[in-house]
């Protein structure tokens, strides 16, 4: 049976970026520190858009420019990705919070041989309760952990909103 840890979004964009708080910044230590301490496989998803952001329906709703492909912002903190370092590594590009790719990966190469899966990141409100809520609707019979610690919101009020609607869907808070 096989851990898996799916890091979200942890982009500089969302960190000290344009969608940058002071409550990201602060969980990047304990990101870095329950990567290195995780065994078993780890998924980095990462929020990727176009130049033509600001066109989509996601630009409309929110007109910040941000994880737009292979600038600085839309790269994973360096700190985070050396913490997976020697560990098997799977990034994938997102194009809107939930990553289907994600559910499909995990799919096909696990399976029925899934212990957990744990979720960290950003934001708690927007794209972890959707990889979670995504996860556990395909994986309902495994563990979906969420780490509290280890995620940010885009407000303190939100982030707590989106754990309470998690407990209520069965997944895990820790």
């Amino acid at each position: 049976m096989k851990k898996i840890l799916v890091v979200v979004d942890m982009q500089n964009d969302f960190i000290d970026g344009a969608l940058g708080t002071s409550e990201a910044q602060a969980i990047v230590s304990k990101v870095e520190k329950k990567i290195r301490d995780f065994d078993g496989e780890i998924y980095y998803t990462r929020d990727t858009h176009k130049e033509n952001y600001l066109e989509t329906m996601e630009g409309k709703n929110l007109p910040v420019k941000h994880c737009i492909e292979y600038t600085d912002g839309w790269r994973i903190k360096t700190e985070i990705m050396a913490a997976s370092e020697g560990k098997k590594v799977i990034v994938i590009d997102k194009p809107t919070f939930g990553s289907m790719e994600l559910i499909q990966i995990i799919g096909e190469e696990q399976k029925d041989s899934i212990e957990s899966i744990t979720l960290i990141g950003l934001c708690t409100d927007i794209c972890v309760i959707s990889n979670a809520m995504n996860l556990k609707t395909r994986f309902w019979e495994t563990p979906i952990i969420v780490d509290s610690a280890c995620c940010a919101g885009v407000t303190p009020q939100s982030h707590n909103n989106a754990i309470e609607a998690m407990k209520m869907c069965q997944i895990t808070i820790i």
